[in-house]
């Protein structure tokens, strides 16, 4: 008998106590459930792609521009801000400037995102030498000897500039003596950067 009686105070405490939580819960604005609640995983940011806040937290004074770098596997671009004075018709000073966005390591956000670059951060460009042909740049390293991505990464980001690429092709050559080649950027380029760019026409082997 008295066994009987501990049982029912017990589950008339249980009761009590339950009834309490869920009252303390209702006041607190939380509604109860009598199953788990999956909260799913911590939103994420999604690869390739830079929240309007963080874009614009990188303007700066300057030229605003479009680069190209790497992400998932594929050219993607992003933007940036260059300082090349007043001198607007000064192609090397422009490219220069470009390819040193490129060399730089992507800030921390943009390499959370995914982002990375290929370009070599030792590589200079200069001017064209007597007979090149019109519009060349020359690397500090054979064009053809960079890794693709890298030169898939240059090739992209001069086409987008009129006073590199005029025509859209890019006229790359090196310090070697060898004639410069003409590269386009094409669809298939920025979606397979590590395959070689696609030689412009007129373009020697």
């Amino acid at each position: 008998m008295m066994g009987s009686n501990r049982r029912a105070h017990r589950s008339a405490v249980a009761l009590a106590g339950a009834v309490i939580t869920a009252v303390l819960a209702a006041g607190c604005g939380i509604r109860t459930t009598s199953v788990p609640v999956d909260a799913g995983a911590a939103p994420s940011q999604v690869p390739c792609s830079m929240s309007a806040e963080d874009v614009t937290t990188q303007a700066l004074q300057g030229i605003p521009v479009q680069i190209y770098l790497v992400c998932s596997s594929q050219l993607v671009t992003v933007d940036r801000t260059v300082q090349v004075g007043d001198t607007k018709s000064d192609r090397v000073r422009i490219a220069q400037a470009l390819l040193d966005e490129l060399e730089q390591k992507p800030p921390a956000d943009e390499r959370q995102a995914g982002f990375s670059t290929a370009v070599p951060a030792t590589l200079q460009i200069s001017a064209a030498r007597r007979g090149d042909r019109q519009g060349t740049l020359r690397l500090s390293e054979q064009p053809e000897d960079l890794p693709s991505e890298a030169l898939a990464q240059i090739v992209c980001t001069y086409a987008e500039s009129e006073s590199l690429a005029p025509d859209g092709t890019v006229v790359l050559g090196g310090p070697g003596n060898y004639a410069p080649r003409g590269y386009l950027c094409t669809s298939e380029t920025k979606a397979r950067p590590k395959a070689a760019p696609t030689l412009g026409a007129g373009t020697g082997a």
